[in-house]
């Protein structure tokens, strides 16, 4: 007897999220959502949506629990796409930006995502031997390559931060079938593709890295129409 398996997406908005989640539900899996803007919900097509504020990391056991209790398994596969990004307030002044306020950012683009990726391992154990267990965060080059304009900087600093714990955790949990994604979108040439993301290109290769990803590393740079590329 098949099992269904079950994504639960953290952070979904009108672009990469929503590309994901319809991803993922085309390929038969159950699907969770969670977002700030969401009340708890099951809609139309039957994906779990849970209205969470990822700036606090004391309801993320909750949402995977809420996702067991709606679906009768654990998440087989859990995407971090949530993020927050606070510009200088005193133009070109990266200092401008409070502790406070650097702290509130960082709890969203790392403590957060590492939470939900501590509550992830430890539910997959108690999941069958042989279903998927991933974890992926929706990342960017920023963790290999500064960029100057301090408008990035607490979400630079977030993204570089995690993209070390991410890489952590895969070379000692990937021998056990645990995998853990720092998946980051490119142009052809290596550059950012910023502006320019593409929403599909991230469900489709998501999508792949949750079929097992195979060889690839934890640094999961892809571009549009190629998958992965080693930059």
């Amino acid at each position: 007897m098949s099992i269904t398996p079950l994504v639960l997406l953290l952070g979904v908005g009108p672009n990469i999220g929503t590309a994901i989640k319809d991803n993922f539900k085309r390929r038969g899996y159950n699907v969770a959502v969670a977002s700030r803007s969401m009340r708890h919900s099951v809609d139309e097509d039957g994906v779990l949506c849970i209205g969470v504020d990822f700036s606090t990391t004391t309801a993320i056991p909750a949402t995977f629990e809420a996702a067991r209790m709606r679906f009768g398994r654990n998440p087989d596969v859990v995407i971090y796409n949530a993020y927050s990004l606070t510009p200088p307030p005193v133009e070109h002044q990266l200092f401008s930006i409070s502790a406070d306020q650097l702290a509130a950012d960082l709890t969203v683009n790392t403590v957060s995502p590492y939470m939900a990726a501590s509550e992830a391992l430890k539910r997959w154990q108690q999941n069958p031997t042989d279903s998927t267990k991933t974890f992926i965060y929706t990342g960017n080059v920023q963790n290999v390559r500064h960029l100057a304009p301090p408008m990035f900087a607490t979400i630079g600093s977030g993204k570089a931060a995690s993209a070390y714990w991410i890489g952590t955790a895969d070379t000692m949990y990937a021998e056990q079938g645990y995998r853990f994604f720092y998946a980051d979108e490119r142009k052809d040439n290596g550059d950012m593709t910023g502006a320019e993301v593409d929403p599909d290109a991230h469900g489709q290769f998501y999508a792949m890295l949750a079929a097992g990803g195979g060889q690839i590393p934890w640094h999961a740079t892809f571009v549009k129409e190629k998958g992965y590329v080693r930059f």
